[in-house]
C-alpha cells in the first residue's frame, strides 16, 4: 500500500511541475498579429475561437457587433485582460489564469461595422471552452 502512495504522489507532483513549466512557457510568447490583413488562423487545436471567414466551423464564432476598438478595449479590461499592444485598426490583449498562469491572446480587427475576434492559447492543447466562453464574455460587456 505504501508504494501505491508514493507513485500516486510522485504522479501528482510530476503534473504538477508540468504544468508550472508549461505556464511559464505561455509567459514568454506574445499575440501572433495579423496574417495578411486578418486574424490568424486557428492551430488546428480545440484551444482557439476565431470570427474571421474562412475559419473551420469547430473554431467560428461571431464577429463582434460593434465598430469601436475602444469599446472592445473598455470591455476586456472589464474582465480582467491586459491590453498589450494597439494600432490603427488592431488591438492584442492578454488574460493570465490563475494557478498555473497560463496566458491566452485575444487579438480583436477592425472590419466594417464589426470587429473580428480570436482567442487562443498559447500553450496546450484542450482549452476546455475558455476562449469560446471568454469572447462571449466580452460580447455581453459591449451591451
Amino acid at each position: 500500500m505504501k508504494i501505491a502512495a508514493y507513485i500516486i504522489i510522485g504522479l501528482v507532483v510530476f503534473v504538477m511541475i508540468a504544468f508550472y513549466l508549461l505556464g511559464k512557457k505561455s509567459q514568454k510568447g506574445s499575440a501572433i498579429g495579423l496574417v495578411d490583413g486578418k486574424l490568424a488562423p486557428c492551430s488546428g487545436k480545440p484551444n482557439c475561437v476565431n470570427s474571421e471567414d474562412g475559419t473551420a466551423d469547430k473554431f467560428k464564432i461571431s464577429p463582434l457587433d460593434t465598430n469601436s476598438l475602444d469599446a472592445v478595449k473598455v470591455a476586456i479590461e472589464s474582465i480582467g485582460g491586459k491590453v498589450t499592444q494597439t494600432e490603427t485598426g488592431y488591438m492584442s490583449a492578454e488574460f493570465t489564469s490563475g494557478l498555473y498562469k497560463f496566458v491566452d491572446d485575444v487579438e480583436a480587427r477592425l472590419d466594417g461595422n464589426h470587429v473580428q475576434i480570436r482567442s487562443a492559447s498559447r500553450v496546450g492543447y484542450s482549452d476546455r471552452g475558455v476562449n469560446k466562453a471568454r469572447v462571449e464574455i466580452i460580447r455581453s460587456a459591449l451591451k
